[in-house]
């Protein structure tokens, strides 16, 4: 009996450990990009709640700070991330080099929800970029696109400290993005922007090494795998789990500076 009890108990913590976060993204004026936020708009604009293990409670929450705002208008979804480090640290400065090799922030969205046909771009804090379109998840035999491209994408970092310098501590770095609706409708179930009320299945996941420092740079710890800090969790080390994303619905009205 209490075996049962235990169990029971269990899966509605589990099922409740993943279920997807859900996120109100106002229609606003157009926005300046560049990587600060730095338009009194965003601060009408909410933030996400805070990333936490991508498993979850299963896991400790992770150890520095990293949250997103979104807002949309005719031409583009945008997305700001502020991510706290005190090693702010790249190496990667080719596109569509695997970008999670570096500490790295990323998207994920399925414009329709259902599971095909989706995108997933990642940045380092260079903001060197791997854009892709997913096929389908990769345990259902998806390909990876790697020669799609965001064509139109506006995008810039600002950071709060020094690249690759580890003799200073360092505050973080910021993501500000603007993703055209001419290349996010490819995969959406309609031409343009959404419609009031739709629904997206969008997640983020950031993605952080440690490290040591070893001559003066930072080199990542050898057989310590990375941490997988999300937004919305997936409740096992594994982002390709579309219907485990947040939700995020967009509305009006318009918010104006």
């Amino acid at each position: 009996m209490m075996l049962s009890i235990f169990i029971l108990l269990l899966a509605v913590f589990l099922a409740e450990a993943q279920t997807p976060k859900e996120y109100e993204c106002r229609k606003t004026e157009p926005l300046v990009i560049d990587g600060k936020a730095s338009e009194h708009i965003w601060n009408n604009v909410p933030w996400t709640d805070l990333f936490v293990d991508i498993e979850g409670d299963l896991k400790p929450a992770p150890y520095y700070k990293t949250r997103v705002k979104m807002a949309w208008d005719d031409k583009y979804m945008y997305f700001f991330a502020e991510m706290e480090e005190p090693n702010i640290w790249a190496t990667l400065t080719e596109r569509d080099a695997v970008i999670f090799y570096d500490n790295d922030f990323e998207i994920f969205i399925d414009p329709d929800g259902d599971r095909l046909n989706y995108y997933e771009l990642e940045f380092n804090a260079f903001g060197t970029l791997w854009d892709l379109l997913l096929t389908r998840p990769y345990k259902d035999n998806g390909q990876a696109v790697d020669a799609w491209d965001v064509r139109d994408i506006k995008y810039a970092v600002d950071l709060k400290g020094t690249m690759n310098d580890p003799s200073d501590k360092d505050e973080g770095w910021s993501m500000e993005i603007a993703l055209p609706w001419s290349v996010l409708e490819e995969c959406a179930s309609h031409n343009g922007p959404p419609n009031l009320e739709e629904k997206w299945k969008v997640n983020f996941s950031r993605v952080e090494w440690e490290t040591d420092i070893i001559d003066g740079r930072y080199v990542k710890k050898p057989d310590i795998p990375e941490h997988n800090w999300v937004w919305s969790p997936q409740g096992e080390i594994a982002m390709h789990i579309p219907e485990r994303w947040g939700i995020v619905k967009f509305t009006s009205p318009t918010v104006t500076r």
